[in-house]
């Protein structure tokens, strides 16, 4: 058994993890490619049957729950020191460890900024703040993908349409503009571009593009690529852009092109599906209606765009289900909107269980999670009162199993035998949870002894 809480508790209060880490586990036999003096562990039963992945030990219930879990599997795991003060010290030096580890990988990420130690005896917030936009840039990430019921969306990475370089950052004294310097690599829109394309052909699904081509420059370079890769496919354009943007930014999208490998589009002769192309505010609500309606849909929009849409899907369905209810009370009717929910063949949540896929132009891809509420729960189980008062139910770990069993499954797609042993273990790790939560270190403790590891079962 591992003593979570003396984890918790050292994290918290600013203590040795590095140490109490070194002494948990063993140094891995692999180092990512140019990075000799990354920090890598290893543990779980390394048997040559499974293929490992990487976790990154980041913060709070990211951190205590993702040790639970893979303590209670024993699958064959190697782990990147990454939490906030560790990063912070190291100037984001794990996060290019992390981000170059040349196996599937899942990064655990908590919301909101941390306060970490300066070193001088103060208090700054963590360099790198929650460390995503930096990985990205450090591990080639050129999109992310977020299915949730019928949607799936392709954001564009890192295209951000605000400033990651202070350097260039400035707000004029005389008429208050405020001047950055967009990081926007377009060679990561270009992947992004054919991904979304690829998906879309494979998949046979409605392509939505989300875009303001005419009104920001960088929407038209990334329309201008989007445009040029449909020269030569099979793909049916329904609703189409007013002006062509590789026409329009012909010499600077040509400039992007210019840096592709010269295979970019081979076999794309072939593709072929239906796209429409739309002004991003629109995708808000069509995407309502795509989820009221079952459309399968894949959504191509810029990382801000993207994450406001899967914000959007993610938080919507229990808005939907309290209108249903408000209106069946309306009609003299008392209904379980849940389990009416269901009956109607809705399957999406409150956002808790939507996984989401970075993909790496080098390297297989690294699945994400953002625990939004880590913090405050973490502080809930050191005061001892995970309930607070039975006003809330303790965590749910389950997140955790569900992404180690997609990432286990992504990195070893023909193991028949793991599929089986992880659906068993998740079915396992239902009724122990059940209907009634149990508290964190009473249901690791439930897991431990219901779910064999493996190697041992």
């Amino acid at each position: 058994m591992l003593d979570l809480m003396s984890i918790a508790k050292t994290e918290h209060d600013g203590g040795d993890l590095f140490e109490l880490f070194s002494e948990l586990f063993d140094p891995a036999d692999i180092k990512p490619t140019g990075f000799p003096d990354a920090v890598v562990w290893k543990g779980g039963n390394h048997d040559g049957i499974v293929n490992p992945i990487a976790h990154s030990f980041t913060d709070a219930f990211a951190l205590i729950g993702t040790l639970a879990a893979i303590d209670v599997l024993g699958l064959p795991f190697y782990g990147v020191p990454m939490w906030s003060q560790y990063r912070h010290d190291t100037k984001l030096a794990s996060l290019a460890w992390f981000g170059n580890m040349e196996c599937t990988s899942i990064k655990w990420s908590t919301a909101g900024d941390a306060i970490v130690n300066d070193g001088k005896g103060g208090k700054v917030v963590v360099m790198g703040k929650s460390a995503n936009a930096p990985l990205r840039t450090q591990a080639g990430v050129f999109c992310n993908v977020r299915p949730y019921g019928p949607i799936t969306v392709v954001r564009c990475m890192p295209c951000l349409p605000y400033s990651q370089d202070r350097a260039v950052f400035n707000v004029g004294k005389k008429n208050g503009v405020i001047h950055s310097e967009m990081n926007t690599p377009g060679i990561q829109m270009a992947y992004a571009n054919r991904l979304f394309l690829k998906m879309v052909h494979e998949t046979g699904k409605l392509g939505r593009v989300a875009m303001k081509p005419t009104q920001a420059m960088e929407d038209g370079i990334n329309a201008g690529l989007h445009s040029w890769l449909l020269k030569g496919t099979k793909f049916d354009i329904g609703r189409k852009y007013a002006v062509d943007s590789y026409v329009e930014h012909k010499e600077a999208v040509d400039r992007i092109i210019a840096l592709l490998p010269e295979d970019f589009k081979a076999g794309m002769e072939q593709w072929g599906g239906r796209i429409e192309q739309h002004i991003s505010d629109t995708n808000y609500g069509l995407l309502l209606w795509d989820l009221i309606e079952k459309r399968d849909c894949i959504v191509l929009a810029t990382d801000l765009d993207g994450d406001r849409l899967t914000d959007l899907l993610a938080d919507v369905s229990d808005p939907m289900r309290a209108f249903s209810g408000i209106v069946a009370k309306h009609l003299g009717t008392d209904v379980n909107t849940a389990e009416l929910w269901n009956e109607m063949g809705y399957t999406t949540g409150n956002g808790r269980d939507m996984t989401s896929v970075m993909y790496r132009m080098s390297g297989p891809p690294i699945h994400e999670q953002t625990l939004g509420s880590a913090d405050a729960m973490l502080l809930r189980l050191l005061d001892g009162d995970e309930s607070m008062g039975g006003t809330k139910q303790p965590y749910d770990p389950r997140i955790h199993f569900v992404l180690i069993r997609t990432a286990y499954l992504d990195a070893n797609p023909d193991n028949e035998e793991l599929r089986m042993w992880l659906d068993n273990a998740l079915a396992t790790f239902d009724k122990v949870y059940g209907d009634k939560r149990p508290g964190f270190i009473e249901g690791y403790k439930a897991l431990k002894g219901a779910i064999t590891p493996w190697g041992q079962q």
